[in-house]
């Protein structure tokens, strides 16, 4: 468990390093039309941090709360995300993690076997809904390497 925290807690600073140096170009480069831009999947890590932390607080609260998940592309498409402020959603992640610190340190071996039920994909435990946290910002972070490293062949074939 202590691992599984300590990268909870690692999140906004590994999304900063992977950022780290790009130009505003590479931050908006879409690899294709249907692929999001760095700029994109930095502000959807922050809103499904926004859902999931209220997920986690409500599994920790309630008793087997109903979980509700939402729709990612519809999110993207639908709410502007080229025009949203990267730096305030970047530092909203920061937030939101740090919000939940005090919560995770004082947490006991049967908190984290609380359930959270949802209604298109079952039971989740705390735990496991904690480390689909940690598992979505490392799958983000190998997606930001993909669209950097399209963003370095497409430049160097011009």
């Amino acid at each position: 468990m202590e691992a599984l925290m300590e990268e909870y807690a690692r999140g906004y600073n590994m999304l900063r390093e992977a950022i780290e140096g790009l130009s505003e170009e590479e931050l908006r480069f879409k690899p294709a039309p249907d692929k999001w831009s760095i700029h994109q999947i930095l502000i959807h890590v922050t809103d499904s941090e926004i859902l999931s932390t209220h997920r986690l607080k409500k599994v920790l609260a309630e008793e087997e709360p109903l979980l509700i998940s939402f729709d990612q592309l519809a999110w993207v498409n639908n709410l502007a995300y080229d025009l949203l402020d990267r730096e305030q959603y970047l530092l909203l992640f920061q937030m939101l993690r740090c919000s939940m610190q005090p919560i995770l340190e004082t947490l006991t071996r049967d908190q984290y076997e609380r359930v959270g039920v949802y209604a298109d994909a079952g039971r989740f435990t705390f735990k496991e809904l904690l480390e689909y946290r940690v598992e979505h910002v490392r799958a983000h972070l190998a997606q930001i390497e993909r669209v950097r490293a399209a963003y370095k062949l497409r430049t160097s074939k011009t």
